[in-house]
């Protein structure tokens, strides 16, 4: 049975990530790319579908881990009866090869250790054909090579690769994994001694840009990085988590692959990084919008592959008997069809944000906005799937009507503040029409609340967001009373749920856990509002959630006290980053952006 999901730690390069567990097992990991085929799927499956552990054969009396200063270098202390080892784990970052490095380092006496390796490729369905080479082994699946080198030597044994040595107080034994292509042929060999400095380097130099300053800032900064983890280098996109299928309900089936670059998801995450001074990453994304969007802007999908890719099939993976039972195990995501109008409004604000942080402006980011303005004139009209990507009937969600009118806002803004060229007049009654609509149907009198859909009287966490988009004052009657009931029927002390599954509104059976992005939301809302104690308490509950390395997931199980959902999440992050700034008092809080209300 894999770790719980809490007891895992991320490291990556940039590419990719592997999620290892406290127990020294590494169960996740896909090569070359996020959403490339995993070598080790044990997460989803079993042992048998691929992992890589090292761990002392003695009795463990103690585990200790933490990431080195503001990097991405996992240090794991496993303290035995006769003595006391760190397992250092990180990717370096790429240039040229894809590589794990694992090193054993002696702390104290000696300690018997056991490696245990097993390469399953595709997702564990194929055992590679292993052979002895110098240094290591070679793993070879059809268009994929693993090398696998160390100091000690490794045996097969019963299909499994493993090695069995002891480490004594001032030794380092290394092991490194490396992906290459099949036809390349041999790779490179890595020299940890110079890839470990490098890598700790390259990371801090990152995390040093940061202009946050304030009493969070050590888990801000831990945020910050998990963030920069999730985006792949070659092209600026950022996926939403790294992982497959880890279930919103332990043993159900809302298993989702979240490895691909959701343009909402993105554009959350550029507005985290922009907040903390990070402005390259903004650009890198643009660029990669502009590519990705290229022929026709106007007719968007809600997300993309890493390089922009189009078509994400959704398949099941019968072999794979899921986390704890959880089935299917997913990849791909036929979200990718749904149409979701919000993610209009979320690429103009991103581009509205990117101005306003100092980013020269691009041609093409702007003709592509004002493509997305045609569309808007006449498309704010129609019923969608939404923010949360109901597999039921399509609906006039309040939230994404509110979207459509932030698209426009910040189009008016553009002519506006940074004097582009747009038919401002037009788009002025565009807003104002839009904003009535959303204010007559979108709010219930008797519920004194913005609901979920037109003609619902259910409410939807997702309406956190419109005090925060500057969509209506936070003090307005109408965001006040929608909060409370907010409060009132989707909170269980400071974890908010996203909406009454009992309503079955998104097509699928009901039980999920709480919604941390809502939960961040939530506190934003009170921050806005001066309920500033509120606030502060539920950025702390969430900040004691987070787990020993300071990571947090997509959803959160009240009842069983777990984590649910694939993990890291970005979404997650994103919240506790705008959380603590909008508790910066240097700041104050303060919306996204102050239109005309």
């Amino acid at each position: 049975m894999a770790a719980r999901i809490e007891d895992y730690a991320l490291i990556g390069d940039c590419h990719t990530a592997a999620l290892v567990s406290s127990d020294g097992s590494i169960d996740w990991l896909c090569f070359p790319r996020f959403d490339s085929p995993a070598c080790f799927a044990a997460l989803v499956g079993a042992p048998e579908n691929g992992r890589w552990q090292i761990a002392p054969a003695a009795e463990v009396r103690a585990v200790r881990r933490r990431y080195r200063r503001d990097t991405l270098i996992l240090e794991t202390d496993f303290e035995a009866d006769h003595g006391a080892v760190t397992l250092i784990d990180f990717m370096p970052i790429r240039s040229g090869t894809s590589d794990v490095v694992r090193l054993v380092q002696g702390r104290r006496g000696e300690v018997p250790m056991h490696m245990d390796l097993i390469i399953r490729t595709d997702y564990g369905s194929t055992v590679p054909w292993v052979r002895q080479t110098d240094g290591g082994i070679r793993a070879l699946a059809g268009p994929d090579t693993l090398y696998c080198r160390s100091d000690v030597p490794m045996h097969g044994e019963d299909l499994h690769t493993v090695a069995d040595f002891t480490v004594a107080e001032g030794q380092t034994v290394s092991f490194t994994l490396t992906w290459s292509p099949t036809h390349r042929g041999r790779s490179p060999r890595q020299d940890w001694a110079q890839s470990l400095p490098a890598t700790e380097k390259w990371w801090q130099r990152w995390a040093g840009r940061c202009t946050y300053h304030g009493e969070w800032r050590d888990a801000v900064v831990r945020s910050l990085l998990t963030l920069k983890a999730l985006t792949y280098k070659p092209t600026g996109a950022m996926v939403a988590s790294p992982t497959t299928s880890l279930p919103e309900r332990i043993g159900g089936v809302r298993n989702w692959d979240y490895r691909y670059c959701w343009l909402r998801d993105a554009t959350f995450t550029l507005y985290a990084l922009l907040t903390g001074g990070y402005i390259k990453e903004a650009k890198d994304w643009r660029e990669w919008l502009v590519r990705a969007v290229a022929g026709t802007p106007s007719e968007i999908q809600i997300m993309y592959g890493l390089r922009g890719e189009r078509r994400l099939t959704e398949l099941e993976l019968g072999w794979l008997r899921g986390y704890e039972g959880s089935v299917p195990v997913r990849i791909g995501n036929a979200a990718y069809k749904q149409f979701q109008l919000d993610v209009y409004g979320e690429v103009m604000d991103t581009m509205h944000l990117a101005r306003q942080a100092g980013l020269a402006e691009d041609e093409n980011a702007w003709r592509i906005q004002r493509d997305l303005l045609k569309f808007l004139e006449s498309g704010w009209k129609e019923p969608d799937e939404g923010i949360w990507e109901v597999r039921g009937p399509r609906r006039h969600f309040t939230h994404s009507k509110v979207l459509a009118w932030v698209g426009v806002d910040r189009a008016v803004k553009a002519v506006e503040r940074f004097r582009l060229p747009g038919d401002v007049n037009a788009w002025r009654a565009l807003r104002d029409e839009i904003h009535d609509d959303v204010c007559r149907q979108g709010f219930d009198t008797e519920r004194n609340s913005f609901v979920q859909y037109y003609g619902s009287k259910d409410p939807d966490a997702s309406l956190l967001v419109l005090p925060l988009v500057g969509f209506l004052p936070p003090h307005d009657p109408r965001i006040q009373g929608t909060i409370e009931l907010i409060q009132r029927e989707l909170t269980d002390g400071p974890f908010v749920y996203r909406y009454p599954l009992a309503q079955n509104v998104d097509g699928l059976p009901a039980g999920e856990g709480a919604f941390l992005l809502c939960t961040f939301w939530l506190a934003e809302n009170l921050a806005l509002q001066g309920c500033h104690a509120e606030a502060r308490e539920i950025l702390e509950k969430m900040l004691e959630l987070r787990n020993d390395v300071g990571l947090l997931p997509e959803q959160y199980s009240v009842v069983e006290k777990r984590f649910l959902g694939n993990f890291p999440q970005a979404f997650s992050h994103i919240g506790l980053v705008n959380t603590a700034r909008s508790l910066r008092p240097q700041l104050g809080p303060a919306p996204r952006s102050t239109p005309p209300y």
